[in-house]
């Protein structure tokens, strides 16, 4: 594909998405979806920073249909109410976009639920929504759940031994098979889709290197990797840039189920949309069924 761009979005009028995540990635991702004609939701746990969200979006796109919901993704709890109050507003998702993630505090942090804050935000918070939306899914047209995913996940492995980091607690270690367990999910997801006739199409996505505030928020701005995202900025491509493979993901019509799409240039840092490799850790299917059943019984869902 020859630099696919946020301008190549096919219409998306009548569309339903749900995008989490209410900065950086997320909000561009809405905000070219809204563009483009679909009815966004911004979903996230801070409502000061989803307003926020909402007015940007309404000040570039006055007719703009955007409005924001709550949910902390690092709760089950939450997760399930979120469900209750969507799913008794809408009849139909047609677009599902799991963005939002934590990326490497420095300490091991634990949810409510008693999981590490990574794997529980990133994975499990996301594997319980889209289990809790599939009924709205499967009556979706041209449905697709897309996963965000990183390049970090090259490095990634499932270590069901000690998935809650509970005897060793690295950082990127366990950042890295968070991003691998979204890119699984999405695979595993769609497998499932095909075996169950759901008529959802589940796609992966990574942003390659994007100048977001993931790196501040979490290590925080004075960490080393804040201060590499603050001095080197320049290295890291724009978040409008970064959102476009996944928002290739979500409404390309070459782009197929069970695909994964990056950044064309330097090794997948930056560019625009292609196929991106898949890390041969992440087609094991022994090992994705494995994570989909462990998942359902720490979430107690079923999809």
């Amino acid at each position: 594909m020859a630099r696919w761009t946020a301008t190549d979005i096919p219409p998306q009028d009548g569309r339903k998405a749900l995008v989490t995540g209410t900065g950086g990635l997320g909000l561009e991702t809405a905000l070219a979806l809204a563009r483009a004609g679909a009815d966004v939701v911004i979903a996230g746990r801070s409502a000061a920073k989803g307003d926020r969200a909402v007015t940007k979006i309404r000040g570039e796109i006055p007719s703009a249909a955007v409005r924001f919901e709550e949910v902390d993704l690092a709760s089950l709890s939450s997760v399930r109410d979120f469900v209750h109050r969507f799913a008794g507003r809408e009849e139909r998702l047609d677009l599902l976009v799991n963005n939002a993630g934590v990326m490497v505090p420095p300490r091991r942090e634990v949810t409510v639920d008693g999981f590490e804050l990574q794997f529980a935000t990133n994975h499990l918070g996301h594997f319980a929504l889209t289990a809790g939306l599939l009924p709205l899914l499967r009556r979706g047209r041209d449905a697709r759940v897309v996963a965000l995913s990183s390049i970090a996940a090259r490095q990634g492995v499932i270590d069901f031994d000690d998935l809650n980091a509970e005897r060793s607690y690295r950082p990127m270690q366990v950042y890295s098979q968070s991003k691998l367990a979204c890119l699984m999910f999405a695979l595993e997801f769609e497998r499932r889709s095909r075996a169950g006739g759901w008529g959802v199409a589940g796609i992966a996505a990574h942003p390659g290197v994007a100048r977001t505030d993931l790196l501040h928020n979490a290590p925080g701005k004075r960490s080393p990797a804040g201060l590499a995202r603050s001095l080197l900025w320049f290295l890291f491509q724009p978040a409008a840039q970064g959102a476009l493979p996944t928002l290739y993901a979500a409404t390309a019509p070459e782009a197929v189920g069970g695909g994964h799409y990056g950044p064309d240039r330097i090794n997948e840092i930056r560019g625009y949309p292609v196929a991106a490799k898949i890390p041969p850790q992440a087609l094991d299917e022994a090992v994705s069924g494995r994570l989909w059943s462990v998942s359902e019984a720490l979430t107690a869902t079923r999809f």
